[in-house]
């Protein structure tokens, strides 16, 4: 394996060692699909385990299950709503779609979203002003209602070729399962069967996506802002004029570029597929510019994760159309001195 990276060739020397760079981009990837940022909202077990009890409580060992007890729960510490969600075993926007289907009032889009982020990062939230709102008490009363109503009543029976969603151990018999595995040491290979379904950390993944793709983003920041080199990161689903999509920095801006940098973390080969192609669309723009006489702008893309590694088609491209210009977080100390960025460096 050669100790040379695209980016230390000119473009003739990429060309012709091209397949060496290609795996050498490959041996830089990392998955990193093991790790995974905590983020704001992050719930330990200790407090997952202080929402679980404070239903229990409030349900007597849940002898019994209200609207009125569930609320007591949640006043006492607001994951308790947490718990009854994965009681229920849905995600947030699956229980705004049980409502409805209960109650007949559509919440908006994403509300139960917002809440189920709002409780994690604050446990006090239901006794605090924002969560005594009338409008917060109504909408999740709504909720609450559609959960007991679904709790107590268990899995239905399902047609042929369906499963229902509550056909879980601790909710097909309605209240009696939810008490019997409440009482009971569960079986490991139940517990590990219900892991089958879920994934583990599949909710988490969800809620922290964006935080994932920030870690590249944060890293480029901190090498641009250690050099004191100006730039502008543009906001997530921004408009910039002239470009179809905003790319992820402009040095020094995007009125005159000299550098664009895409930046991604993906251990996925779909979402790694289309930031090349958002790639490859701005290596085109900079040739047109160029081929109608204005200046260019070089291109620099930042990448890491396994789905960039799917397919090497892909990475040829990538390094084709960047002229080498391909970084990823192991190289990323090199980005300043090895683009164009370097001659916005202060002597």
């Amino acid at each position: 394996m050669t100790d040379l990276r695209p980016y230390q060739l000119t473009s003739a020397q990429l060309l012709e060692q091209l397949d060496d760079m290609v795996s050498a981009t490959f041996s830089d990837l990392t998955s990193q699909f093991m790790l995974l940022p905590r983020g704001s909202s992050f719930v330990g077990y200790e407090d997952f385990l202080a929402g679980y009890e404070a239903v229990r409580h409030a349900t007597n060992g849940f002898a019994s299950v209200s609207v009125d007890q569930c609320w007591n729960a949640i006043q006492n510490n607001a994951l308790a709503l947490v718990v009854i969600r994965c009681i229920l075993g849905v995600s947030p926007p699956e229980w705004q779609d049980l409502t409805f289907e209960e109650t007949g009032v559509r919440l908006p889009n994403n509300w139960a979203r917002g809440i189920d982020g709002k409780v994690k990062r604050n446990h006090a939230f239901f006794t605090s002003s924002t969560g005594k709102t009338a409008l917060t008490v109504e909408r999740t009363t709504l909720l609450l209602r559609s959960a007991c109503r679904a709790l107590l009543s268990g899995a239905e029976e399902a047609p042929e070729g369906l499963i229902h969603r509550l056909e879980k151990i601790d909710t097909t018999d309605g209240l009696q399962s939810v008490r019997y595995v409440a009482q009971q040491h569960v079986p490991y290979a139940v517990l590990l069967y219900e892991r089958f379904l879920g994934r583990p950390f599949a909710s988490h993944r969800d809620s922290i996506s964006e935080l994932v793709g920030d870690v590249m983003e944060s890293a480029i920041e901190e090498q641009l802002t250690l050099q004191r080199i100006p730039f502008r990161k543009t906001k997530r689903a921004e408009r910039v004029p002239g470009f179809d999509q905003a790319p992820d920095f402009f040095v020094p801006d995007e009125l005159a570029p000299s550098v664009i940098i895409e930046a991604k973390i993906t251990g996925d080969d779909g979402t790694a597929r289309d930031k090349v192609s958002r790639i490859l669309r701005l290596a085109s723009m900079r040739d047109q510019w160029i081929a109608k006489g204005r200046r260019g702008f070089q291109v620099v893309a930042c990448i890491d994760g396994r789905g960039f590694g799917v397919r090497r088609q892909d990475l040829k491209d990538l390094l084709v159309a960047t002229h080498g210009k391909v970084f990823t977080a192991s190289t990323l100390s090199d980005l300043v001195s090895s683009t164009d960025l370097q001659a916005f460096r202060p002597r």
